[in-house]
């Protein structure tokens, strides 16, 4: 070993180092996370700064501009980015293996070239021939995607400097390596590097860089939890692959909202845009069922109506059972203790099932007076109006408390055909009905549990 090379150990989940190997991480608490890296340590050199002088501006000199935007042609995906890639911009796109990366940025990339722009696509993974027969069975056919199947990183610059693209995608970015750095591939520290080296590539170009990493079992991008803080956005790919419907949500991002959601089909031509979710969701929901109730649920900057379906069974054994997907289990058990306390309903000898159809998750609390419909619903043995949706926050005390946006939750519901809308009284002022709609405003679960039936 080299006099000017070092060994350390880094954890490959949070980027603790060690001069020793360690079983468990001391940062992030992981068990044999801890790899094997040599560290070149490069010589110390006098730096001279004269003649350099530092830009300070003030506050008041500094005009804001809007950012210009290139659309890939994917209303979804540019939706999700705010708009539209912006030209300089790193994206980091996340998900678990084989939910549809490869094919969701594929397909945008092939909407970009078809619109002029260029493209280089490398991977790591994947051969030239598992592309070319992806992108043959997705109908993309352009000379302006160029592929390259590379690790090397100082090898993609050299691509990047031949083509001159305006998007740049990595798939994945776990595979690269430099040779500029002793670690091995995959690791913590060439993660960092190569990563830090094409953001600054990409910047100097003004081209758009997408890196694409896996999602571990803990739900956290493969390896570099400290790439999201080098990256401009951060775009996670979720679904189940047991359902048609994928979801691309932004956690983070610099030039646009978080709070906008793009949703996917997935078929065997690829990843179709689902242009009104609403209209999907509900298509094969059981009319006069019990336990079923449809809330008008925010993703974003529309509103996205969802049905919310229960389950009350007498417990067989000792312990009652409680299973729920697509809410967090905790707000059903306090919604079901507030059921018991003020509305009266015996529920510690039941199990309870509450699931959210289509595979979509609801993390907003406006969704808590559905919950308390769809439970009641179906433990009472009565079902909701079929043309009726629900939405309020319910409190420990069991009142109903406002939420926002009641107005677009209302007009999206009305648009679909839904005649009588249930919401918290907190919500009416101001709120004109729209034609053929009823709102009905409650203030307490007692009071929303008599107008639901």
């Amino acid at each position: 070993m080299s006099k000017k090379q070092r060994v350390q150990y880094s954890c490959q989940s949070c980027g603790h180092t060690s001069l020793q190997w360690l079983g468990k991480c001391p940062g992030c608490s992981a068990w044999n996370s801890f790899t094997e890296e040599r560290v070149a340590e490069s010589p110390r050199t006098k730096v001279s700064l004269k003649g350099e002088e530092v830009v300070a501006l003030p506050l008041s000199g500094l005009t804001g501009t809007d950012v210009f935007r290139e659309l890939t042609g994917t209303a979804e995906f540019d939706r999700v980015l705010g708009g539209g890639m912006v030209p300089g911009s790193a994206v980091l796109i996340g998900g678990e293996p084989g939910i549809g990366k490869s094919t969701l940025i594929l397909e945008a990339m092939g909407t970009f070239a078809a619109g002029g722009g260029t493209v280089l696509y490398v991977t790591g993974e994947e051969s030239l021939r598992q592309i070319g027969m992806r992108a043959e069975r997705l109908g993309i056919s352009s000379d302006r995607v160029v592929v390259a199947a590379e690790t090397c990183l100082e090898k993609v610059f050299e691509a990047i400097k031949s083509t001159s693209p305006g998007a740049i995608v990595i798939d994945s970015v776990q595979t690269l390596f430099t040779l500029e750095c002793e670690a091995s591939a995959g690791s913590l520290t060439q993660l960092r590097e190569t990563s830090a080296r094409l953001i600054a590539k990409a910047k100097s170009l003004d081209a758009t860089l997408f890196l694409i990493g896996h999602v571990t079992k803990e739900g956290f991008i493969a390896g570099p939890k400290t790439l999201e803080h080098m990256v401009d956005t951060v775009l996670y790919f979720e679904g189940d692959k047991d359902h048609l419907y994928r979801l691309l949500r932004a956690v983070k991002n610099r030039f646009g909202s978080i709070m906008e959601t793009g949703i996917f089909e997935m078929t065997e031509a690829g990843l179709k845009e689902v242009l009104n979710p609403s209209e999907v969701f509900l298509a094969e929901r059981p009319l006069g069922a019990t336990g079923s109730a449809v809330v008008p649920s925010l993703e974003g900057t529309r509103t996205v109506l969802v049905e919310v379906q229960s389950l009350v069974c007498p417990t067989n054994f000792g312990v009652p059972r409680r299973t729920i997907v697509g809410v967090d289990y905790n707000r059903v058990m306090i919604l079901a203790a507030v059921l018991e306390k003020k509305a009266s309903l015996v529920l510690n000898n039941f199990d309870i099932f509450v699931k959210v159809a289509g595979g979509i998750r609801l993390t907003e609390p406006a969704a808590d007076l559905a919950i308390i419909a769809s439970v009641s619903s179906n433990y009472l043995e009565k079902p909701l109006d079929a043309k009726t949706v629900v939405f309020g926050e319910v409190g420990l005390t069991g009142e109903v408390r406002a939420v926002g946006r009641p107005g677009e939750r209302v007009a999206e519901a009305a648009k679909l055909g839904f005649t009588r809308c249930i919401l918290p009284c907190g919500n009416l002022k101001g709120l004109k009905a729209p034609k053929h709609m009823v709102l009905k405003g409650v203030s307490t679960v007692q009071e929303a549990i008599e107008c639901f039936f």
